[in-house]
């Protein structure tokens, strides 16, 4: 099982420097992914002026969207974006993509919380690979949208679906996976990969990619780091409500850690993207430490 890291965009304040070393310090390895998630109303950067940057600044390592919430944005103009960012990486990229659950998110950019996200979110998928594949998507245009992507045919396309009747929906259209738990709860990973198998099976599919997430924290003040950044990003649950959810949150120390990787490796996971809470780029080698990797 591979492991990768997130750059730690949703804890406030992080700088320039700070991003340097974050890029830098996981291409050196031996992770295998550098992931950037999205969220709007929220004290993050933007995830793909940040993905921009990590292709520039990396030379090994895969990047990942984990995840952009396609409903809200143009999916010709995130095509373009998307096939820039894979030219810049050499084709290291990998598309994480979701339906998005903030409506707060949906309308600061103007975008229609819709009850139908997933469809809207398949159609989405389909335009952006025939702009990947160079058809002309309007009519009038002499050339189609490019850049080309640098993989033919655009990245993998991973979904955020974790219920029964959101994985059978994917099933058909998706390559895998980009699952997260809160706890993490190995019950929870192993029930969804579960589904996923069977749901791309009875699709007449190749096995999925199956990967995910969760949050984690190291260090002399692992808790209270942890609940201190939980309690921030899940606010939007309500403060009460994001206190309790963050008691789920378990991955404060070495072992819990090392435990949390083994048990997930027992799933089958391709791969574990671990999202850590703290923006000191010590952090990186604290968990190299942890993991004996």
């Amino acid at each position: 099982m591979r492991i990768g890291m997130n750059i730690p965009i949703m804890v406030p304040g992080i700088d320039r420097e700070t991003m340097l070393a974050w890029c830098r310090g996981i291409d050196e390895g031996p992770w295998s992914s550098l992931a950037v998630g999205e969220r709007i109303n929220f004290p993050n950067h933007a995830a793909m002026p940040t993905l921009a940057m990590a292709a520039a600044l990396t030379e090994r390592v895969q990047l990942m969207s984990y995840v952009l919430i396609m409903p809200m944005h143009s999916e010709v103009n995130r095509a373009k974006e998307l096939a820039t960012i894979d030219v810049i990486s050499e084709g290291r990229l990998t598309l994480g993509v979701g339906a998005g659950a903030r409506e707060e998110d949906y309308q600061a950019v103007g975008a229609t919380f819709g009850k139908k996200r997933l469809s809207q979110l398949e159609a989405q998928i389909a335009t952006m690979k025939r702009v990947w594949a160079g058809e002309i998507v309007v009519d009038g245009p002499l050339r189609p949208v490019e850049p080309a992507p640098y993989q033919k045919g655009g990245p993998a396309v991973l979904v955020a679906s974790l219920s029964p009747a959101a994985i059978k929906h994917v099933s058909r259209w998706a390559d895998g996976l980009a699952g997260f738990s809160f706890g993490p709860s190995i019950e929870e990973i192993e029930s969804t990969f579960d589904l996923a198998r069977s749901a791309w099976k009875e699709a007449g599919r190749d096995e999925p990619r199956l990967v995910t997430s969760f949050w984690y924290a190291l260090g002399d003040d692992a808790r209270g780091q942890l609940d201190e950044y939980l309690h921030r990003y899940l606010n939007f649950f309500g403060a009460e409500a994001a206190k309790t959810l963050a008691k789920n949150v378990t991955c404060d120390s070495p072992q819990k850690l090392r435990d949390a990787i083994r048990r997930i490796e027992d799933t089958g996971a391709e791969e574990v993207s671990l999202v850590p809470t703290t923006l000191d780029p010590d952090e990186i080698a604290r968990t190299r430490d942890a993991l004996g990797i």
